[in-house]
C-alpha cells in the first residue's frame, strides 16, 4: 500500500458540490475549474505506482491480460486515466470477464489504450483542450461540469499522481471506445444501406473492416437516391471498377477529425484523387458536399456523413 508519507493530497481551493441552478448566499462556493491534485516523488513507473496504490488491482490484471504491462512500465512518457477497482465494478460482471478472455485480447487492448495518452499531460494541460488522441487512436473528450472535470462520462477524482515515466489521473468510471468497425457502425446507423451494398458489390467491405485507420465521407441513402438510375448501373458487375473508384474517392487514409479537416485545403484519397476542403458560412464542405454530421467514431477510423455522392474526375 502507498503510505500517507509517500503521497500528499492537496485539495485545491474552490471545490464545491454541483449547483444545478442559480445559487444564493453561501450555500455554494463560486464556480471554479479545479481538480484534486496529488504530489508524489516519482521514483517508480506507472505500473508500480498503480499496484502500490492498492485500488487498481482490476486495472493491473487487465494490463497483464492484454500484454501491456511492459509497455506502460518501460515506455513513455504516458498520461493514464486510471479507473479504480470500484470503477470496474460498475461494469456488468460478464463484460469484465469477457474482456479478460484470451480470445478478446484485442478488444481489451483497445479499451485499455483508450485510457492512455502519449506524453505527460498534467491537470492544467488536460483541461486546456477539448479532446485528446489516445493510443487506441480514438479521441477522448474533456469537459467541465460545475467544478468537476470529466473525461468522456468519467469524473476525475484525483489528478497529477507522478510516476517516473508519466502521470496518472484517477477516474471513477471505465471509459469505453467504439469497438465496432466502420461497416458495423454504418449498418447500425440505418441510413447507409446503399453505401454498404455498393461497398459489397465493389469488394471493399474486407478493406473497410481492416485495421486502417480510415476516414470515410459517407453519403446517406438519400444522397445516393439523388443519382437516380446511375446507382443501379454502377452496381452491375461490369461496372465494378468504376464503382470501386467512386467509393475509394470517399476514403482518406488515417483519422481526420472535423477540426483537423478545417485546417486543410485538400486531402488525398486512397485512390490518389484529391478532395477540396473548405468552410462556407460555418459549414465544412468536402469535394463540394456538405458535412452534415462529423466525427462518428469506429474502431478502425472515423466517419463523416455527407449530403451528396462525390464523383471523381
Amino acid at each position: 500500500m502507498m503510505t500517507t508519507a509517500a503521497i500528499a493530497l492537496t485539495l485545491t481551493a474552490g471545490i464545491a458540490e454541483p449547483c444545478p441552478m442559480a445559487c444564493t448566499g453561501d450555500t455554494y462556493a463560486a464556480p471554479q475549474t479545479s481538480l484534486t491534485t496529488v504530489a508524489y516523488t516519482a521514483k517508480k513507473n506507472i505500473v508500480e505506482v498503480a499496484i502500490e496504490a492498492g485500488s487498481f488491482s482490476t486495472l493491473a490484471a487487465a494490463l497483464d491480460a492484454a500484454g501491456l504491462v511492459d509497455t506502460l512500465a518501460n515506455g513513455g512518457p504516458f498520461t493514464v486515466f486510471a479507473p479504480t477497482d470500484e470503477a470496474f465494478s460498475k461494469l456488468p460482471t460478464e463484460t469484465v470477464e469477457n474482456l479478460l478472455k484470451p480470445e478478446n485480447r484485442d478488444h481489451l487492448r483497445a479499451v485499455l489504450l483508450y485510457h492512455v495518452v502519449a506524453g505527460k499531460a498534467k491537470a492544467e494541460d488536460v483541461t486546456g483542450k477539448n479532446a485528446w488522441a489516445t493510443l487506441n487512436g480514438q479521441r477522448i473528450e474533456v469537459s467541465t461540469r460545475y467544478n468537476r472535470v470529466m473525461i468522456d462520462k468519467a469524473r476525475v477524482s484525483q489528478a497529477d499522481i507522478e510516476a517516473s515515466n508519466g502521470v496518472i489521473h484517477v477516474i471513477d468510471s471505465v471509459i469505453l471506445p467504439e469497438l465496432r468497425t466502420i461497416p458495423q457502425v454504418a449498418e447500425s446507423a440505418g441510413s447507409f444501406a446503399t453505401l454498404l451494398a455498393a461497398a459489397e458489390a465493389a469488394g471493399l467491405v474486407e478493406t473497410l473492416v481492416g485495421p486502417g485507420p480510415f476516414t470515410v465521407f459517407a453519403p446517406t441513402d438519400e444522397a445516393f437516391a439523388a443519382l437516380g438510375d446511375t446507382v443501379q448501373n454502377l452496381l452491375q458487375p461490369e461496372n465494378r471498377n468504376t464503382l470501386r473508384s467512386i467509393l475509394l474517392h470517399h476514403v482518406v487514409s488515417g483519422r481526420v477529425y472535423a477540426d483537423q479537416a478545417k485546417e486543410l485545403s485538400e486531402a488525398q484519397t486512397v485512390n490518389r484523387s484529391t478532395l477540396k476542403i473548405e468552410s462556407r458560412d460555418g459549414k465544412v464542405m468536402v469535394g463540394g458536399a456538405e458535412v452534415v454530421k462529423a466525427d462518428i467514431e469506429a474502431s478502425n477510423g472515423v466517419i463523416h456523413v455527407i449530403g451528396s455522392v462525390l464523383i471523381p474526375e
